[in-house]
């Protein structure tokens, strides 16, 4: 049996075909699943008429973007739709932030003394900001703004965590819970946007959604870019602040 076997492994034509099958049946394991040609279109049709797709992709989803999605259905389109606009205003709120801190701009009595303003953050006392580590607001305000995260003491960084934790846990109930079907709408409109003739299906409002979604991602990069800037000198070889 066992010089069967060997004559019969060593054997050319055999020894062919094993390789042959092995490789069919290791490109079969990468091989992509196949999807019916009617789910594709559909599925491909609900990334397409996401809000959110506009002109400067063609009025379709970028590859990265359909290839994230393939698998998604409403719901998981609903959810990635929240986390861009949720980051996008972060970020452009960040821009701001980060541009006061690197022109010295710093609001009047910035949680300090008489005497600062604007422009001069020097104040006849300082403030302690951790008594802990010595560091005032005087030095947070000269700081450069990825030095200032250092310098945030630790209790600082849970009272920042537990209010973002806050803010998400509202945003939650009323995106998933109280089932809001417009991605964004947190409840929160001081400004009475909403509140305008025709609501969320009024053309201004449909317009200054795109807007708000088109400047989030222009905040993501350009933040993306400074910071880059901050932590290797040079990498952003364009104007910047």
């Amino acid at each position: 049996f066992y010089n069967f076997l060997y004559h019969s492994i060593s054997h050319p034509k055999i020894m062919k075909a094993a390789a042959i099958i092995a490789l069919f049946a290791s490109a079969s394991a990468f091989a992509p699943t196949s999807q019916s040609p009617r789910k594709s279109v559909s599925q491909n049709a609900l990334i397409d008429e996401t809000f959110g797709i506009s002109i400067e992709t063609g009025n379709k989803c970028p590859p990265l973007g359909r290839w994230i999605l393939e698998d998604a259905n409403e719901t998981g389109i609903k959810w990635w739709q929240n986390a861009e606009i949720k980051n996008g205003r972060v970020a452009m709120v960040a821009t701001i932030g980060y541009m006061i801190q690197k022109w010295g701009i710093h609001m009047p009595l910035y949680l300090g003394p008489s005497g600062s303003n604007a422009f001069h953050p020097e104040s006849t006392k300082d403030w302690l900001l951790s008594s802990t580590t010595g560091v005032t607001f005087s030095d947070i305000a000269k700081a450069d703004p990825l030095d200032t995260i250092a310098m945030v003491p630790a209790a600082g960084w849970v009272q920042v965590l537990f209010a973002a934790g806050l803010f998400e846990l509202a945003g939650w109930k009323r995106q998933w819970t109280d089932e809001n079907p417009i991605p964004g709408n947190y409840g929160y409109d001081p400004l009475g946007f909403t509140k305008r003739e025709g609501g969320w299906d009024s053309e201004e409002l449909t317009r200054l959604r795109m807007m708000e979604i088109k400047n989030g991602r222009v905040a993501m990069m350009a933040m993306a870019g400074w910071l880059s800037n901050e932590s290797i000198p040079g990498a952003f070889p364009v104007w910047h602040p």
